[in-house]
């Protein structure tokens, strides 16, 4: 397309696939967009970003500046939930060419007259737009500038810093190209801050032997309230089939005691709709979400697109499954791995729309009978990308706090894709990086990348589904390590609970899967128990909520430490008035000490400054004056989390 405008924008960013995808934030963020602005010539251009709310109808303009080398920042706030978009604008500026131009004249002894005249009728048009104290300039300026007999007080008033700023606050923008609109979507601040606790509800009875209800659920709330966890992650609740269901620890066949795996979904009983009658009724379980909630907990569902043999949807839309051409249907199968329990969804069915729209009416079913708006989405990958873009968006029309965490731990691309449908958060790799190395590469990727804009980690250091090598007969200390990494390193954070926090981790023989696995049994849990690592989870937890530094996950800098085997970094909040200082080993079983480089820069001290570095797990606190300060940990304490401040 020929343009007439002699300004070029390219290079925009943040911009994930040319604008197809929305870059995320949540509410109150600060939008920070780069692009390279270029004109011909010598004459002097301007740009502006404008942006609005999806219900806004006019746009906001804030103006950007140049850094170097043709590169221009802006930055704009978000400031509710919901789709915002932005574009850039650029122009050649006609009003501060000509001051620009007439200062160099009159520096160089000109006679400038016909300029002036120039002045006059750049200056008209704002006198329509301007402000009454602006007006009392232009109209001497004006005046000035068309009088002969006035010239000296013309040339002082081109000079007049107050002429510049009245030109710049009212542009003359000649031709301006305007770029493309690139999306945005803001969540609310629990998309960027959430710390998640999973246990299975039918483990939840003080009494052993005994399959637990929500009402036994409700007497555990406090406990996970006063660890400092703010969501409560269930696996699915609905019936089990009964048809293929699997034994203890996987086996092919159950005895008659054995209660399956919940993610065989489905059975004479009921559906993605309804509710294992053990656990109890829809009214239980809302009563469990209120009391939640005034806990400060909101529960999180499971969503897992799949069906037992016996499930309802088998008989009343059979072509939503594939079936074999011996007039079986295929079961899900990931080799060597079989599981004869549940039924993939065949998303190929000629039926899909009415599949589509049922799939979307399970989860606005949770939301809009039980207050639920958090769902973790089993297995997401293995259904088609661009349902789950239509899903989430037709979800979140009518309820927007909805967040959708993705159970995606496959191909980095894949992963990728999710988020950019729109998935909320993003499981990771982290569970599985464990040196030094790793632990900053990864990082860095996820936080100095592209990948920042749009992809949320949500760190955890197990699952029901992994047992990592590193954690199969660990001591405390490296419990104590790997939950320090997952909730500092990120602000979103989560532990299979009960399994984690009394450090189970016998595994199954050369496998990364528990043994004995609560996926296929009821399992008894003391939950009156107390130990040192709870107790350390709690001040971590209690540090995240009361540090915004903590509360975000890109802000992040590793910092230099003379010990491979001691990590360090800084964060800090959008507003840089909260700052915080990790340091951990990463060896469980040794003493380590070193010295940290602090980030004085970062920190904005001045020479000779000090602080004071307050560690919010032990109480102690030093006074640091040195840029190299030297650390020493020990396996009963493997770590510091120190807040600064500035002396």
């Amino acid at each position: 397309m020929l343009e007439n405008s002699r300004i070029v924008i390219e290079n925009i960013s943040p911009l994930i696939n040319c604008g197809e995808y929305a870059i995320k934030r949540v509410v109150d963020e600060i939008v920070h967009v780069e692009a390279d602005i270029v004109g011909d010539g010598h004459d002097i251009i301007q740009a502006s970003l404008f942006y609005k709310h999806s219900k806004q109808r006019s746009w906001n303009e804030s103006r950007m500046k140049p850094t170097a080398n043709d590169r221009w920042e802006g930055f704009f706030r978000v400031e509710k939930q919901g789709d915002y978009q932005y574009y850039i604008q650029g122009w050649e500026d006609h009003g501060l060419n000509w001051r620009h131009g007439i200062i160099k004249k009159i520096e160089d002894g000109q006679e400038v007259t016909s300029e002036l005249l120039e002045g006059a009728e750049i200056l008209k048009p704002i006198l329509k737009k301007c402000t009454k104290t602006e007006a009392v300039l232009l109209k001497r300026a004006i005046a000035d500038f068309t009088n002969k007999d006035q010239y000296e007080e013309a040339l002082n008033i081109c000079l007049d810093e107050g002429l510049e700023r009245i030109l710049l606050q009212y542009p003359h923008k000649a031709v301006p190209y305007e770029s493309q609109k690139m999306p945005v979507y803001v969540d609310r601040k629990k998309a960027r801050f959430s710390t998640w606790y999973e246990f299975f509800p039918r483990s939840a009875s003080w009494e052993e032997a005994k399959h637990g209800t929500f009402k036994d659920c409700e007497n555990i709330l406090p406990r996970i309230a006063e660890m400092g966890f703010d969501t409560l992650y269930f696996p699915p609740i609905h019936p089990i089939g009964e048809v293929n269901r699997k034994g203890k620890n996987n086996a092919t066949n159950a005895a008659q005691e054995d209660v399956g795996s919940p993610w065989g979904i489905g059975s004479e009983k009921g559906g993605h709709k309804d509710i294992h009658p053990q656990l109890g009724d829809l009214s239980d379980f809302k009563s469990l979400v209120e009391k939640a909630k005034h806990l400060g907990i909101e529960v999180a569902m499971d969503f897992a697109l799949q069906a037992a043999p016996d499930h309802p949807y088998v008989k009343d839309h059979p072509n939503w499954f594939k079936w074999r051409p011996d007039g079986t249907i295929q079961y899900a199968e990931n080799p060597p791995k079989k599981y004869q329990d549940i039924l993939p969804i065949y998303f190929e069915s000629e039926e899909w729309k009415k599949m589509w729209q049922e799939f979307r009416d399970i989860v606005l079913y949770w939301i809009e009978e039980a207050g639920i708006n958090i769902f973790r989405v089993d297995n997401p990958h293995t259904k088609p990308f661009y349902f789950w873009g239509w899903l989430i968006s037709e979800v979140r029309k009518k309820h927007p706090d909805t967040l959708f965490l993705s159970e995606s731990f496959t191909r980095p691309k894949v992963m990728e894709q999710l988020a950019k449908q729109g998935f909320t958060q993003s499981y990771t790799y982290f569970t599985w990086r464990t040196s030094k190395h790793e632990l900053m590469e990864y990082v860095n990727e996820l936080t100095k990348t592209d990948l920042k804009e749009y992809f949320r980690p949500n760190f955890w250091p197990n699952t029901p589904d992994i047992n990592p090598y590193h954690l199969q007969g660990a001591n405390e200390a490296m419990f104590m390590i790997r939950y320090f990494l997952a909730a500092t390193l990120s602000s979103n954070t989560g532990i299979y609970g009960p399994v984690f926090e009394f450090m189970i981790s016998d595994a199954v023989p050369g496998k990364e899967e528990y043994l004995d696995s609560e996926k296929y049994q009821v399992r008894h849990w003391d939950w009156n128990a107390e130990n040192k690592l709870m107790r350390v989870i709690t001040k971590i937890n209690e540090a995240r909520q009361t540090n915004p530094s903590l509360q975000q996950t890109n802000n992040i800098n590793f910092c230099e430490i003379h010990d491979d085997g001691l990590m360090a970094y800084h964060k800090y909040d959008q507003d840089r008035e909260n700052h915080s200082l990790m340091v951990v080993s990463l060896d469980p079983y040794y003493q380590k000490s070193g010295t940290v480089k602090v980030p004085r820069h970062e920190l904005g001290l001045q020479a000779g400054q000090s602080i004071r570095v307050e560690d919010l797990i032990t109480g102690n606190s030093y006074n640091w004056d040195q840029e190299w300060c030297y650390v020493e940990l020990h396996p009963a304490m493997p770590f510091h989390l120190f807040r600064i401040h500035k002396i």
